[in-house]
């Protein structure tokens, strides 16, 4: 139980890793706080926490307005009083195409959600934090926040710009007890990551994809989320700033 008591806000909990963790962090005691712009998918996620005698609560939000996260973190203030661990999740995968065949509104949409999304986020989060006087940040970036992806221009871009906005935050407000940290994931199987889906759009694509992962194979959502659920309790406590990939080697 090491998040008993402790507020835990999850963007993008409607499904894949952010459901996982969203459901993780409520076994270990969290209050969770369900962010996502699929209503649907969120209250569904709560349902599933509350089922299991669990505590959340579900605020619908898209993270690349800016109001919206305002009005996100204002909602955790007034029913919790403050918040324990951010977990920055929300992103989207944008289009499969090379630089010169990706258009400019993909590109806009990509970075608005994976890049922007995790600023206002973190300008939202930290003078919380600071008034409490503790606090966890953890983002998701992608191994292509670390290396280059072909075909993913603009989320490669998006994710190099989170472990940037990560390492300067965590720099900032070290000193203030609040510790800001990167998860760096490989091809994991959730909706955003389909390798039959992916197949079509490029017939074996899957197959040389998984052939560049040393451990010859793609990630489960369970092997991020244990890693999120170390990095954001007190057993992390002197590690800040940093981009931890969890990529079965890739990127060794």
């Amino acid at each position: 139980m090491r998040y008993k008591d402790k507020v835990v806000l999850i963007t993008g909990s409607g499904s894949g890793i952010g459901k996982a963790a969203a459901l993780a962090f409520s076994k270990e005691g969290g209050k969770i706080i369900v962010s996502d712009i699929n209503e649907k998918n969120g209250l569904k996620t709560v349902s599933e926490i509350i089922n299991n005698n669990g505590e959340a609560t579900f605020f619908k939000a898209d993270v690349s307005n800016f109001d919206m996260v305002n009005k996100l973190m204002d909602f955790i203030v007034q029913k919790y009083g403050k918040l324990d661990v951010a977990i920055n999740n929300a992103g989207v995968g944008g289009d499969f195409a090379k630089i010169t065949d990706l258009s400019i509104e993909s590109w806009d949409n990509t970075m608005s959600v994976n890049s922007s999304g995790v600023f206002y986020c973190i300008k939202n989060q930290i003078p919380i934090m600071l008034k409490q006087g503790k606090g966890v940040i953890l983002n998701t970036s992608s191994i292509a926040g670390i290396r280059g992806l072909p075909y993913a221009t603009a989320y490669s871009a998006s994710k190099h710009a989170v472990i940037g906005i990560t390492k300067t935050a965590a720099m900032e407000y070290a000193k203030n007890n609040i510790r800001i940290n990167a998860i760096c994931p490989v091809f994991t199987i959730s909706p955003m990551f389909d390798p039959v889906a992916m197949d079509k759009l490029k017939e074996g694509i899957s197959d040389k994809l998984k052939a560049n992962v040393p451990m010859k194979r793609f990630a489960n959502v369970m092997e991020q989320v244990h890693t999120m659920l170390w990095l954001c309790s007190d057993e992390a406590s002197f590690i800040t700033g940093q981009a931890i990939s969890v990529d079965g080697g890739l990127t060794a």
